[in-house]
């Protein structure tokens, strides 16, 4: 998409009168069942996606804002056409909505979002000396490595502190310039002199000093990343040394704040185990009733929908569903806690769906018992037993 001018985001309101041909067509043309809408300006620019389960009465509601500055009045205004689509359940314009988003990035969707979220990531960014940091979601770049969801934004951020002491990973700026000790035909164009008071006091290698070699500075970033998968517990284990040498000295109230330091790295290792749990149970085939008979399975793993499927009315059909339901969750997937950023937003949204609406998790089916015993090819999946099992296992 272009880019905004100031006469783009100062645009006049759209007029009454085009407000009244609005409201109108929504009234005639829109119906009352499950779907995504799209408003767009007068040149085209989607600038606000939304969806709901009565798709009529949601857009009616625009119309009917008391006051101008209502969210409602105000998107409305910034309109000049609405489109809508029909979808077959509310989960399904969920997902729907979503998607658009990220693929418009409608400029009211991202200026009026409040921040509902309630989980925090850690992102370890890419290019040179890699650094730690914590985030409420993805950005727009998609090659960095993120890790997480994790409660508690200021709890993870205290214990990635004490990851960057305890392995000497840098926090500065992401532009601040490294110069390596190994890349010494670069020490001419600097004056090597304390700059940085980490690396003084010996809580970072000092990459940006020459305090380390890149190599050095990699074996660092590579323990980081061992231990945020779960598989290593080096700083840990470095931060216990240091506790204990410190006791054995005498040195109580070093030896307590080490130990504090331990126990929130702790903390966020436990997290890391209900994290990976959390995960794997956000894995199974789903079957959302649609509007009019027109129900949907949902093929989820690990948190994200890697198919969607009519219900099968014949026997081919049912034969390809239990094929992509193997080809889905027979193939082992990554053992680690990196969550790629394309798929936070989508695992946020189903966290957030079935904590929300609990007995969803009723028409959730264990993917191994689905292909064991699956539907019969005329049935009420709502009433279907094997989808009235809270079977959430991973396959």
């Amino acid at each position: 998409m272009r880019a905004l001018s100031k006469v783009d985001l100062h645009r006049p309101p759209t007029s009454d009168a085009q407000l009244a041909t609005m409201r109108a067509e929504v009234r005639a043309e829109a119906k009352d069942r499950p779907g995504v809408y799209r408003m767009l300006s007068a040149d085209g620019e989607i600038v606000y996606v939304g969806k709901s389960k009565k798709l009529r009465t949601r857009l009616l509601s625009y119309f009917r804002c008391s006051f101008p500055e209502d969210k409602g009045a105000r998107i409305v205004r910034e309109a000049d056409k609405i489109e809508w689509d029909y979808t077959p359940s509310e989960f399904a314009a969920l997902l729907e909505e979503l998607r658009l988003i990220k693929r418009f990035r409608p400029r009211l969707n991202v200026a009026m979002m409040r921040d509902a979220r309630h989980f925090a990531f850690i992102k370890l960014t890419r290019g040179i000396a890699p650094k730690l940091l914590v985030v409420r979601g993805a950005g727009a770049e998609d090659a960095q490595i993120y890790y997480g969801p994790f409660h508690g934004a200021q709890r993870v951020g205290e214990a990635v502190r004490e990851l960057n002491d305890a392995l000497g990973l840098r926090d500065c700026r992401l532009d601040q310039p490294m110069h390596f000790a190994d890349q010494p035909e670069l020490f001419h164009l600097y004056p090597r002199t304390p700059g940085c008071i980490r690396h003084e006091i010996r809580k970072c290698l000092g990459p940006c000093v020459g305090g380390c070699t890149s190599s050095e500075y990699d074996e660092r970033v590579r323990l980081v990343r061992s231990f945020l998968d779960g598989a290593d517990d080096g700083p840990m284990n470095l931060l216990r040394e240091e506790m204990i040498a410190a006791s054995e000295r005498l040195e109580f109230e070093r030896a307590a704040s080490l130990r504090d330091k331990v126990q929130r790295l702790e903390g966020l290792r436990e997290q890391f185990i209900k994290f990976r749990f959390a995960v794997e149970t956000l894995s199974f085939v789903y079957t959302v009733p649609g509007y009019e008979g027109d129900d949907r399975l949902y093929l989820i793993r690990r948190g994200r929908v890697r198919g969607e499927y009519a219900l099968p009315r014949s026997e081919p059909d049912r034969v390809r569903l239990l094929e992509m339901v193997e080809d889905v969750f027979n193939p082992v997937e990554r053992d680690t806690a990196q969550v790629p950023s394309h798929e936070i937003d989508e695992l946020l949204l189903l966290s957030s769906w079935f904590r929300r609406f609990p007995a969803e998790l009723g028409r959730s089916c264990a993917a191994k018992a689905f292909v064991a015993e699956p539907p019969p090819l005329e049935y009420d999946a709502a009433n279907d037993p094997i989808f009235t099992s809270a079977a959430t296992s991973a396959a």
